[in-house]
């Protein structure tokens, strides 16, 4: 294991990486243990509040974030002050995460329906950066031969083109596989060749006089939906907490 890491982890230069996962990762795990004790009326915890003002967690998270931030940049990588910054920009990172979903909407959301989307941003945010840890490198560069990469034309057009896969992917509503395209090339190529999703912009676009398309991908869609919905709604459930049920309609 030590052999492991000293080969794969420190001699290129990726223990700050390490340590901001690690604090990342770590952090959303005590917040979300956290904030589910305080809805649960359990533990000594409690909300943060500056008199009538709740104080959210994005707060402290916005702050450690600049300061892990800046600090990384002015350390310049020397002594003992990347792997601090790291370690701060994580958990930083860690907080402002965890309430994407009301930086979204600009709503206390955590609780709703609405904040599983702080769910998938952490979940995605850790999947990218373990890729980024094993050796993946952002648009593929890393999968062109040595040959290819002192050829910059090369190089330039490997970038371009799984760039361009991406963006159509993500034009036909394929948000997570544009995302983790931009890392595995063939990820990227594989949504842009698929059908898009009803409602996205490559749908509205090319689908509109195509009767047969458009229900083609309205099933499609569906399929999808109704096979992964259930599995990915447990897991969320299980890692940030089930939401609250919607309230019903006031009557006027």
């Amino acid at each position: 294991m030590g052999q492991w890491l000293e080969r794969n982890i420190i001699e290129p230069g990726k223990l700050p990486l390490l340590l901001a996962l690690t604090a990342f990762v770590v952090t959303f795990v005590v917040t979300r243990t956290i904030t589910r004790l305080i809805r649960a009326g359990k533990g000594p915890f409690g909300n943060v509040t500056a008199g009538s003002v709740h104080i959210h967690h994005v707060v402290p998270g916005v702050i450690l974030t600049v300061v892990g931030g800046f600090g990384a940049v002015a350390s310049g990588g020397h002594g003992f002050g990347p792997y601090l910054s790291a370690v701060l920009f994580g958990v930083g990172a860690g907080l402002v995460l965890d309430e994407f979903a009301l930086i979204l909407h600009l709503d206390d959301v955590y609780w709703s329906e609405a904040g599983r989307k702080s769910v998938e941003m952490v979940v995605l945010t850790a999947a990218l950066v373990v890729l980024l840890l094993a050796g993946f490198a952002p648009f593929g560069v890393n999968d062109l031969s040595q040959q290819e990469l002192q050829n910059r034309a090369g190089a330039l057009t490997g970038v371009a083109a799984n760039f361009a896969f991406a963006l159509l992917a993500l034009s036909k509503g394929k948000v997570r596989l544009a995302v983790f395209g931009v890392i595995v090339p063939v990820v990227a190529l594989v949504g842009s060749l698929r059908l898009a999703r009803p409602g996205s912009p490559w749908a509205r676009r090319f689908y509109r006089r195509r009767p047969r398309a458009r229900a083609k991908a309205l099933l499609r869609a569906y399929r999808h939906d109704r096979r992964w919905s259930r599995p990915t709604r447990a897991i969320q459930d299980w890692l940030g907490g089930k939401p609250d049920p919607p309230r019903p309609l006031e009557r006027p």
